[in-house]
């Protein structure tokens, strides 16, 4: 996979174990191996969430975002890991070897602006810090245009 292209549901689906109706993400382009991403969501009325939040004013659950940010940094730190594999290997196609993440902490989360259906979500995560493929902290900010309308700190692991 040549890192330059755009990653879609498809690709994602390879990538993170995540499905209907809990991937969270569109779309990740701008991937630096083991630096930063990219991702997009593409808010609908039809997300389900929003028959309950809130019937007659919808807007995308803060924790719903996060949670998107979170994919998003699943995704980065899978496709580094699995390239650092294949090129140790010499081969492969960088899909399949680290698929999974776990989040320790979430930290300095901030919700600035809602949410609502027909925004596009730009997320850019920033891989703050790693050691070795086991334990990672990411920066992300959630973006609809050039506003930020949330931003959070967290770690994870991979198991």
């Amino acid at each position: 996979m040549l890192f330059g292209e755009k990653l879609f549901i498809e690709d994602i689906q390879k990538i993170i174990p995540h499905r209907y109706p809990f991937l969270m993400i569109d779309s990740v382009s701008d991937i630096k191996l083991g630096e930063s991403c990219v991702a997009q969501k593409n808010v609908s009325i039809n997300e389900w969430y929003f028959a309950g939040h809130f019937p007659n004013k919808p807007i995308m659950p803060g924790v719903l975002i996060v949670e998107a940010m979170a994919q998003a940094a699943g995704v980065l730190a899978c496709v580094t890991v699995d390239a650092e594999m294949a090129q140790k290997d010499d081969g492969g196609d960088g899909f399949g070897k680290a698929d999974f993440m776990y989040f320790m902490s979430i930290d300095n989360a901030k919700f600035k602006r809602p949410v609502v259906p027909g925004d596009v979500l730009k997320i850019v995560v920033q891989i703050e810090q790693r050691r070795g493929n086991k334990f990672w902290k990411f920066h992300a900010k959630a973006f609809v245009g050039d506003e930020v309308a949330d931003e959070a700190d967290f770690k994870a692991m991979m198991p």
